[in-house]
This record gives structure tokens, C-alpha cells and sequence, in this order.
């Protein structure tokens, strides 16, 4: 079975899991953003083992905040479910557009230094995606106009976090933050989008930017 084969089934059952969560709210919901909260902070953990408090303490703050982010918009946001829904559409058509978009285009690289695989038409190509697919559910649901206009700029904040999460991989001389997710490697590898994503859009909701 080929790489992208595995990673696009890993991706599929992590996506209809979220979903699933979503939909169902709750106790259901609260657990795997929980259990997603707690396998960052380990992973992180194990990146920056000997690298001082100050990283633990960061570590702490990273998986905490987009757990409360996204707790907060499902469950006390307006429209919580489809904002819900807008963040993962935004980060994972983020990710996806820039897999495909690096890959058929190619050219300059981004930061080749931190992350030698990711070019300028990745970060274009997510970006792209991302402002398209966040249109159309925002066309469809009828939340905040003001959300087609930060997709692309949450889009282009999750792949910095990306390099972000790529630097500290580096820095610690591993490939990947875990291996618990076939084709993907561990939770902070495949999450990483997703705290930015969440923690900047519960943070304009709280803002009262999305009326």
C-alpha cells in the first residue's frame, strides 16, 4: 500500500471521527478534544525534553488553549456546530491544498532550512483552498461574511505553525512528533494546523468580530 493511499484512509477515518464528535456535542465532543489536547502535550514533551521550563510551561499553553477554543465554539458560540465545522474545513483543506499543490507544482521552497519539502505553491495552494472551501460553507450556513475573508489569512497562520512544529522537530533531530497515526506521524504532526485555526477563531468570535 502506497504512502498516499495510507495517508489519505488515516486522514478519512480522523476526519468522519471528528465529524462524528462534532455532530454529537457533549461528553463525546468534550473527550476527544481531550484526549487530542493530552497527546500534544505529551508529544511536545518528548520534543523539548531538556530544553528547559519555559518549553513545558508553552507546551502546557498550546494544548490547552485551542482545547478551550474549540470547546467554546461548539458548545457557546452562535451557530457553534457550523463555525465548528468552518475550522475544520479551513485547516484541513489548508493541509490538503498544500500537499497537492507542492507536490504537482513544485518550485522555490518555502523555508528549506526548517522544512525542505514544503514550497511557495503549497503555502499558495492552501491558502487557495482554504478561501474557497471556507466560502462555500459560509455561502451555505450563512455565518459571518467576515469568514471568507480569514480563511486564507487562518490558512496561511496554520502552515506557520506548521513551520513552527517543523523547527522544533529539527531541533530535537526527529522526523516526526509520534508515529500514532499511520502516514501521518503523531498528533502534534497532524494538529498543529488546527491550534491555530481554532484558537484565532474563538478568539474573533470572543472579540465580537463574527456578527
Amino acid at each position: 500500500m502506497n504512502e498516499l493511499l495510507i495517508r489519505s484512509l488515516a486522514g478519512a477515518v480522523l476526519i468522519l471521527l471528528a465529524l462524528g464528535a462534532a455532530f454529537l456535542g457533549g461528553y463525546a465532543f468534550a473527550v476527544l478534544v481531550a484526549l487530542a489536547s493530552v497527546l500534544i502535550f505529551y508529544e511536545w514533551r518528548r520534543l523539548v525534553a531538556g530544553w528547559g521550563f519555559g518549553w513545558k510551561v508553552a507546551g502546557f499553553v498550546y494544548a490547552l488553549l485551542p482545547a478551550l477554543g474549540l470547546l467554546w465554539i461548539r458548545d457557546r458560540a452562535p451557530q457553534g456546530l457550523e463555525l465548528l465545522i468552518w475550522v475544520f474545513i479551513v485547516t484541513w483543506t489548508t493541509d490538503i491544498g498544500a500537499y497537492f499543490a507542492g507536490r504537482a507544482i513544485g518550485g522555490p521552497k518555502l523555508a528549506p532550512r526548517i522544512s525542505p519539502n514544503k514550497t511557495i505553491a503549497g503555502l499558495v495552494g492552501g491558502m487557495i483552498s482554504a478561501a474557497l472551501a471556507g466560502y462555500a460553507w459560509v455561502g451555505l450556513t450563512r455565518l459571518s461574511a467576515l469568514l471568507v475573508f480569514l480563511a486564507p489569512l487562518f490558512a496561511l497562520a496554520a502552515q506557520a505553525g506548521d513551520l513552527f512544529e517543523s523547527g522544533m522537530k529539527r531541533r530535537a533531530g526527529v522526523k516526526d512528533s509520534g508515529n500514532w497515526l499511520p502516514g501521518h506521524g503523531g498528533a502534534l504532526d497532524r494538529l498543529d494546523g488546527l491550534v491555530v485555526v481554532a484558537t484565532l477563531t474563538a478568539a474573533a468570535q470572543l472579540a465580537g468580530l463574527l456578527r
